[in-house]
């Protein structure tokens, strides 16, 4: 049988409330899939918390620095307002390098 850390590629779904409490719990799951594509599915998104956003964002960079694939798939409308409230879009947050 093979575990996902054996695959090359990992899905993970994060959860519906993004915000303090759920900011180490994020960085230890995305911190055990580095070295490997990653995609994000933020489906289920509600709220999108500061804290999360910087999780998220320092993950994106360590991607890019890593060359690995480091994507959000099913984005919500949540996950999406919640962005833009903080003056990105998906698109922004797709960006091969952002700036720090």
């Amino acid at each position: 049988m093979t575990s996902e850390l054996d695959t090359p590629h990992a899905t993970l779904e994060l959860a519906e409330v993004l915000d303090l409490k759920a900011a180490a719990p994020l960085a230890s799951s995305l911190l055990a899939h580095r070295g490997r594509d990653v995609a994000l599915d933020a489906s289920r998104v509600r709220r999108l918390g500061g804290q999360c956003l910087q999780v998220l964002l320092s993950a994106k960079n360590t991607w890019n620095a890593d060359e690995m694939s480091f994507e959000f798939i099913n984005p919500s409308e949540d996950f999406a307002d919640a962005l833009l409230g903080f003056g990105f879009s998906l698109d922004k947050l797709m960006d091969q390098e952002l700036s720090r």
